[in-house]
């Protein structure tokens, strides 16, 4: 072990799934014995109470079966325990178990074993009192001075001291002004309980005066207490820690006056017996549970607290002493005499983990061994480099991004999109505009070969699409001893009808694609059944689609060419049906045995009309940075002019606000509308990254047809494109899309190896305008057009050779060239006409199975 680590005598794990809290830890020598040793008593929350004697053969063991002397199921939970002198007439000690609703006491006894089983133990009820009220905690000592016997003192959660006299109830006292309770403790030098209030104030009450104070029976007044009978409850003193508190302890030893140690949420308090504040420590970590015990030092008392960090700090006054490691988050602690070893720390954690430990540390006995000294051979060095980099690249070349698993069928992830839809539409927005929206329940299936511990299932949908739960976790019993994550992915394609409903073909369109094919056109009403209307026979070669809010779309299919055109007054919109065309003509061919379909594009690239969406989605990233500025400005002058306000109205003297009070107002109304600004804008510009990743898909799409792009090339392109799935201020898609491309010029798409040896900005920041990103796209499809291929791989990142009719244009490298480049670029694009609107997108949605 470590030198700061707690060294462990004994541990155990109490039962399965249960629940401790600070009051289930008790130690004395409950059963009698009179060796002077503590058995180690603990109550959980299910009802189980055990009693321990533990007897380790050697250090770090863990529980034997014969170190549980005693478990005992009493059903109902267990909140507290404690052992005094509970029963009348009697010296011995009797444990005392707190329930909710009811107070048991048992005599612990044990009976001498005559064969191997050893001792037998058993628990005799002597006494049990129902509580009228349900019960937080409880405390005991001699109040009001007896002797010989130690009376109970129950607090009820809503504020009510409960006494009993050993076998009789004394009474019942409300303590005034009382909404949650605290920590209670008894003080037997002043005969006081001492409590903290929901007030955050450390309250001390005599015993004489709860005594003769009003029942709380008839804690409503009448006309014979009006007169002059009973007493009013009155504190004793009060002091105002300013926080809640976790624990209450008072410490008295060798007859001196006795302290108060109260443990707070980021302090710990001690206190004279009069309230006064003796000395106080502010806590670096969030404390669970603390014990003040004797010092070896005159005048100072020693306090071990521990924290939720997994450390047990011993403190000597204020001053911290010892710092060591335990491994798991204490809850109570204690401190007792175990089998002749005394001083041995007893902690337990919330879910039952119970250790005893002591303090110390382990020497080291090793010793470095000297090393020789050489000279370094960097000719070897660099060889061994070259063959260590050469592994590494084989390696990144053989494998995926994911970890594959040993067989392929070992582990499985199967989704099944339902026909039809949901009955009742499971949508949280029931409808947009005058449409309903409908939903569709997924069914997923996950099948596995081999032994899992656990799986999680993420699904993912595009926006606006929404998933009433993307997130499961299922958790097996079985463990798998080597742990290795495993990943599989399965896409799905939800039906079109989910945001499509049939539509009205339009004529005219401000935006049209055209998609060439190899084969004969197929007719509409059997790649689209489900939009087909049957008032129109001509829908064989034309078809309308309407989203859902009123976006009209056209699709039409040539009835003597083998091409399909696709129509929209909005950009974006074209992609989803341009999109589905092509998945549904693959199909339709492939279930006719035709393998040899293909589709191309051979029509000018719409780069303006997706510049133009770049353009208006840059504008609102500028607008809504600007508007966080203002409002940034307007809150700092509100905070200003509240000072001010605040500096008039302290002032003794009287003096005229000079229209602060005027100017706060106005500010506060700026304040208000800026905030709504702000909101506002953030609406809009999700609404345009999704209509910006509607066009990005239909741009890569066109890209991918018009040079014939193989899978893998595609996804290149899409990693660039697309690779956020959230739009934000700090990292936007412009910039990281500019990134993203530059550095595919630079490498599979340059020139020259001195375009290679140049360096991207580490640091992404937003760009003052799209110019650059919009000529790097447009030099991007300039590179694929005359030959250049997308890859990632650096063997083929070298300079390109091939010999093209104009050859590869080079990146720029100043505003000049750039000029260039652009007046070289624009003869290959042409321009349309562009309207901006939202389209929804219902891209096919990856689910991804993670294991372990």
């Amino acid at each position: 072990m470590s030198l700061f680590k707690a060294r462990d005598w004994w541990s155990t794990v109490l039962g399965e799934k249960e629940e401790f809290d600070q009051g289930c830890l008790c130690l004395a020598d409950v059963d009698n014995s009179g060796n002077g040793h503590d058995k180690i008593i603990v109550g959980s929350f299910m009802g189980y109470l055990r009693i321990f004697n533990p007897h380790p053969v050697k250090t770090g063991d863990g529980a034997q079966a014969e170190d549980l002397l005693l478990e005992v199921h009493l059903q109902d939970p267990i909140l507290q325990v404690e052992v005094g002198k509970f029963v009348s007439g009697s010296e011995l000690l009797h444990l005392a178990v707190l329930h909710s609703r009811k107070l048991c006491v048992y005599s612990v006894s044990g009976t001498l074993g005559n064969v191997e089983h050893g001792n037998q133990y058993q628990i005799k009820l002597m006494y049990e009192h129902n509580l009228q009220r349900t019960a937080c905690n409880m405390t005991y000592g001699s109040f009001g001075g007896v002797k010989g016997r130690d009376l109970i003192c129950i607090q009820s959660m809503d504020g009510m001291l409960m006494v009993f006299e050993q076998e009789s109830y004394a009474f019942g006292r409300f303590l005034p002004g009382s909404l949650l309770p605290g920590p209670l403790a008894y003080s037997s030098r002043t005969d006081s309980f001492i409590t903290v209030s929901s007030c955050r104030q450390v309250e001390s009450y005599k015993y004489e005066v709860l005594a003769f104070a009003t029942d709380a029976d008839k804690r409503q007044e009448t006309e014979q207490q009006k007169v002059g009978s009973g007493k009013r409850l009155v504190v004793d003193w009060t002091l105002n820690i300013g926080e809640q508190a976790l624990d209450i302890c008072i410490v008295s030893f060798n007859q001196s006056a006795s302290s108060v140690f109260v443990l707070g949420e980021r302090n710990f308090f001690c206190l004279k017996e009069n309230g006064q504040i003796r000395f106080m420590k502010k806590l670096e970590c969030s404390p669970s549970c603390f014990l003040p015990y004797c010092s070896v030092s005159e005048g100072t008392i020693n306090t071990l607290i521990g924290n939720h960090n997994n450390m047990l700090h011993i403190y000597q006054d204020v001053t911290l002493k010892w710092a060591t490691q335990l491994p798991h988050i204490p809850v109570a602690v204690r401190v007792g005499c175990l089998h002749d070893l005394k001083g041995v720390i007893i902690t337990l954690s919330d879910d039952g983990h119970l250790q005893c430990s002591y303090l110390g540390t382990d020497p080291s006995l090793f010793q470095a061994p000297k090393v020789e000294s050489r000279e370094l051979n960097y000719d070897e060095l660099d060889i061994e480099l070259k063959e260590l980099q050469k592994v590494i690249k084989d390696v990144n070349k053989s494998q995926g991004v994911w970890p594959m698993t040993e067989r392929e069928d070992d582990l499985n992830v199967f989704a099944v999109v339902s026909p039809n839809f949901d009955s009742v539409s499971q949508a949280t927005d029931a409808e947009v505009g005058t449409d309903p929206v409908p939903s569709v329940t997924v069914k997923v299936t996950l099948q596995n070969r081999v032994v899992l511990p656990k799986a999680k299932l993420s699904i993912y949908v595009q926006p606006p699409l929404e998933l009433t739960c993307d997130q499961f976790t299922f958790e097996f019993m079985n463990r798998n001893p080597d742990g290795i994550p495993r990943v599989i992915q399965c896409k799905f394609r939800l039906p079109l009808k989910l945001i499509c409903l049939p539509g009205q073909p339009s004529k005219t369109a401000s935006h049209k694609l055209t998609i060439d094919t190899n084969k004969p056109p197929v007719s509409l009403l059997s790649l689209f059944p489900g939009f087909a209307s049957q008032s129109e026979d001509d829908q064989v070669n034309v078809m309308g689609f309407r989203f859902l809010g009123g976006f009209q779309v056209t699709l039409l299919a040539s009835k003597t060419s083998q091409r399909y055109r696709i129509q929209s007054e909005q950009f974006e919109d074209l992609w989803l049906i341009t999109n589905e065309l092509i998945l549904r003509l693959q199909e339709y061919f492939e279930k006719q045995g035709i393998k040899d379909f293909a589709c191309s594009f051979s029509g000018s690239m719409p780069l303006q009309e997706y510049f133009e969406l770049i353009d208006h989605h840059f504008e609102l990233r500028i607008h809504g940075e600007k508007l966080e500025e203002l409002l940034s400005e307007r809150a700092v002058q509100f905070r200003a002019i509240q000072r001010r306000l605040l500096t008039r109205f302290k002032d003794k003297t009287p003096a005229p606000l000079q229209h602060l009070d005027t100017l706060l107002d106005g500010t506060y109304k700026q304040v208000i509308a800026l905030a709504d600004a702000v909101k506002k804008n953030q609406g809009d510009l999700f609404q345009s990254f999704t209509r910006l990743k509607s066009a990005t898909h239909l741009v890569i799409l066109l890209i991918g047809l018009w040079q014939k792009l193989s899978a893998d090339q595609i996804a290149i392109l899409e990693a660039a494109f697309l690779p956020l799935q959230e739009d934000t201020q700090e990292l936007g898609w412009e910039e990281t899309v500019d990134a993203a491309i530059s550095h595919l010029l630079k490498t599979c798409l340059s020139k020259s190896s001195k375009e290679q040896a140049l360096n991207l900005n580490s640091q992404l920041d937003i760009p003052k305008d799209t110019s650059r990103l919009k000529k790097h796209i447009t030099l991007l499809c300039d590179r694929l057009a005359k030959g250049g291929r997308l890859c990632l791989s650096t063997d083929t990142a070298t300079p390109q050779t091939m010999v093209m009719p104009g050859g590869c244009t080079t990146i720029p490298e100043s505003d000049l060239e750039e000029r260039s480049v652009e007046q070289d670029s624009t003869e290959l694009f042409t321009n349309h006409r562009h309207l901006i609107t939202e389209t929804p997108m219902p891209e096919v949605s990856p689910t991804q199975g993670v294991s372990e």
